[in-house]
This record gives structure tokens, sequence and C-alpha cells, in this order.
């Protein structure tokens, strides 16, 4: 008899499966049957291939949980420590000296300045002051906002990393890994905990516009790729004008019944390719179309920033009212944790002051002080700061030497990977703690290292999970966020 078309179509697909496809299949198959054998014919359909393969949902978490959500604000470029939270006013004295041969000890520069004849050392034109009990010196010039929670905020100076360029900077800080196709912890996030909101993803990616844009770095979707994880963990881009989605709203013409049915139809083909083949990725399609279907009723309520009162702009400043602002951004990171979005990733760009650091560091602070000070304010006063953690940074920092000409009105700043600075707030952090200690030049860690694996152990904890349990069978091995190398959770950061 000869076969329809559908079946035409199973037989070809079956042939094209790859050997690890066959093997993971029939795995699910044989330990079903190994159940069902010891457990009688009454769990059959606890081992149905279609339940065996279809997302678990929240992971079993290893201990309680501190925080329930991330909002996580990633400063691409690279923040320079020395003009906002690392003082060092011994550096003062070493105005357009060369670094010390002794601090560098050979270290890798990039070839932006390894060809310089001089290292000439530029310390910081902006004035510092210590804040809250805890002591913290702070930029006093152009963070007179965020200095009123530096009792709130865990700060971290000596995070330090092994790449030295953005792209696998980047990477790394997001992946733990500097080579791209891992998943990102917003990813890792995702997996682990599940969804609390039927209608909005668990993870969102939110890019703001700096108001100086002269030096941007590229932001990609593979920075919020699930990798090797099922494609339902990858982050969602909401965009900051036009449709909040692409193509979220019906086309012209298209009433909600239509497209309804139109998802209905795609779901009952992708169901019968699922029940032939078993494809996980096949299962995640037909969650995708219905949550797709479901944020077209959810995600212009949330978008829609009139309901807020006038005391949340007053707060957050006038600037929340503009989309794209990074002040508007991080007030909409707060109405997606409040609907339930487990993780929210925001990137701010423009923080690559090879260059006018003067005009630049001004102008991206002034982007983010208030409406950070607003964020950890308003999670505060709606009782969600103690389980939200908020977490900030870049992907490394900045040398104490100038890149290019140096004055004492200007001045440029390299990639630094040896040491930065970064904080958290909320979510289980300990307020009012500062780790670590670098040397005089900002250039060397002398106290508490911490490495980029240590902190995404950390937040892991934060968020129930032994880094090292916490894992996902790929290629034959249990891949984890923190890779192989040794990482190690700071206990001395958590409340």
């Amino acid at each position: 008899m000869a076969m329809n078309l559908h079946d035409q179509m199973m037989a070809q697909t079956r042939l094209a499966q790859t050997r690890r496809q066959f093997l993971t299949s029939g795995k699910h198959l044989l330990g079903g049957a190994a159940l069902t054998s010891l457990a009688g014919a009454g769990l059959a359909s606890l081992v149905d291939p279609a339940n065996a393969l279809a997302s678990p949902g929240a992971m079993p978490m290893h201990f309680a949980p501190k925080a329930k959500r991330v909002i996580y604000l990633h400063m691409v470029g690279g923040p320079s420590q020395m003009d906002l939270f690392d003082y060092k006013p011994a550096m003062n004295t070493y105005f357009d000296k060369d670094l010390p041969e002794s601090i560098r000890q050979g270290q890798r520069l990039t070839t932006m300045t390894s060809g310089q004849s001089r290292f000439p050392i530029a310390p910081s034109k902006f004035a510092f002051q210590q804040y809250g009990e805890c002591g913290m010196w702070m930029n006093s010039d152009h963070l007179p906002w965020l200095s009123k929670k530096a009792d709130e905020i865990c700060w971290m100076r000596s995070l330090h990393t092994e790449a030295i360029n953005h792209e696998p900077a980047i990477t790394a800080m997001q992946t733990g890994n500097q080579i791209t196709g891992r998943p990102c912890l917003g990813s890792w996030a995702s997996y682990g905990l599940g969804s609390m909101n039927d209608n909005l993803p668990a993870f969102v990616v939110l890019v703001a516009i700096p108001t100086n844009r002269e030096q941007e770095q590229a932001i990609s979707s593979r920075l919020w790729s699930a990798g090797y994880l099922s494609g339902e963990h990858s982050g969602v881009s909401f965009r900051s004008s036009g449709d909040p989605i692409l193509y979220i709203n019906n086309p012209p013409g298209v009433p909600d019944a239509i497209r309804r049915r139109t998802i209905d139809g795609l779901n009952a083909l992708n169901q019968m390719t699922y029940q032939s083949l078993g494809d996980p990725e096949t299962h995640t399609r037909i969650q995708q179309y219905e949550m797709a279907f479901r944020m077209q009723a959810s995600v212009p309520e949330l978008v829609d920033i009139n309901s807020e009162s006038q005391h949340i702009f007053d707060l957050y400043g006038e600037d929340a009212k503009k989309p794209g602002t990074f002040a508007n951004t991080a007030l909409m990171a707060r109405r997606l944790s409040e609907r339930g979005v487990r993780f929210v990733q925001v990137y701010h760009n423009n923080w690559d002051h090879h260059a006018n650091v003067a005009t630049r560091l001004p102008d991206q602070c002034k982007d983010v002080d208030r409406p950070c000070y607003a964020l950890l304010e308003d999670l505060k006063q709606r009782g969600m700061l103690d389980d939200t953690l908020v977490i900030w940074g870049g992907e490394f920092g900045r040398t104490i030497y100038t890149q290019g000409k140096l004055t004492k009105e200007n001045y440029g700043r390299d990639h630094h990977p040896r040491c930065f600075t970064m904080w958290m707030a909320g979510g289980g952090a300990k307020g009012g703690t500062i780790y670590g200690e670098t040397d005089d030049f900002s250039y060397n860690i002398v106290k508490d290292p911490l490495h980029i694996r240590d902190f995404h152990a950390t937040v892991l904890h934060l968020l129930g999970f032994d880094h090292e349990r916490f894992t996902y069978k790929y290629q034959g091995l249990d891949q984890k966020l923190t890779g192989v190398e040794p990482a190690h959770v700071i206990r001395d950061l958590i409340a």
C-alpha cells in the first residue's frame, strides 16, 4: 500500500536522524519499558515517550532559594572601576608616569595599546567620597543617587576573567565560557526555575539606548541563546519602539479567531511529528506557538506604563516615559519581574571608554544612576527586593594607564581583565559588604580574588542550586554553567 504524504515525510525524517538522536530516543524507550516491567502496566502512561521528553518545567532545587527572580543590568563595554568604585588617591602623584613593570609583570595587553611606547598613568579626574556605614568609596560627582544605597548593595571589587576582548569577555560573563554556543545565565535560570506566568516568557531581554552613542559594541541574540538547552529557554527580546515583539500583532484583516485556528492546525501537525519522532524541539515549537498567542493579550498591558502613578515617574525621572531610555528599561524590568518573569536581562551600551572619559563617563552615569537607585527603591517599596536579585556590571574593567593622549582634563582607558567591580543587591546578597581589594594601581588583586566562575556559582546558590549538581546532559557529558575549572560559592557575599 502506498504511503500517504505524512508517512513519507516521517520515513525520510527517520532516515535523516543522526546516530546520537536515534540512541537518545532509544534511551527513553528502553527506560520506559524497564520501568513498566518493574511497576506494572498501570504506570505505562507515565513513561509515554511524549511525557518522557516533555519539558520538565522547574527543576528540583538543592536547597531553599533566597532569590526567586533576577534583574541583570549589563553595562556593555567594561565600566572603568577606578573612575566609579575603586578609589585610588595614590595615583595622583603618578600622573603621566609610566606604569611600573613590577605592576604589569609582562601581562597581556590588547593590540590597541601593546604598541604604545609608554604607558602613562591617568589618575581619575573625578571626586570620590565615602558613603554609608560600610564606608564605600564612590564617584561623588556622578553617582549621587546610587550612593544612597551603599549599605544595601553588596560590592565586589575583585572580579577577574581571562578574556581581554569584548566578544569572548561578554560571552564568558553571560555563559561561563569564551566560546559561543553555550546557554547563558538567563537560560539556565529559566531551565532551573521554570515560569511563574503562563502568559509571559521566563526570560526576557531589554536593550537600553544610551544618550551618548560615541562607541557602541555589537549586541546580538547569541548572548541570550539557550545553547544546547531546549529552545524555550532562550531569551525573548522586547523592542523599545514599534511592536514590542516582532509579529506579535495579527496582520491586517486577520482576527483572533482565524489566528487561533491557524495555530491549532500547526500544533496538530507538530504533534503528529512529535508523536512519531519524540524530538523535544518539536514540543518546544508547540509551546512557543501557544506562548506567542497568549502574549498577544498580555504584552500590550505590560508595555503600557500609563497606569503607573506619578510617584513612580518622580522616582525614576521623566526619562522613564521615553521608550528605549535606561530609565524606561529599568521600569519595564520591574514590571516584568512583578508579573512573574524569572530573569530580565538588560543591556546598556557605550561603556567602552578608549577615549574621552571626561565626557562619556558622566553621560553614562547620568543614564543609569537615578534609575538604578529607583529600581532598588521601587522593588523595596513593593516588598520584592528581598527575593529579587539585582546585578550590575560589565565584562571587564579598564586600565589605570591611558590609551592615546593624556591631559589633566581627559584621557582614555584600554580593556583590563585583571580586576573590575560589580555589585549585587536584594535576593540574598549581603548589603554593605565590600569584597576584595586591588593594589594602588587598580591593576592586580591583593585580597579575595573573585573569578566569574565563583560569581556564577554564587548566583546559582542564591537561586537554590548547587552549581556542581545543576547540570544538563549534552554530548555525553553533564554540562554546567561553571564549566570544569574549580568554582566556589563565596559565602561572604550571602546574607
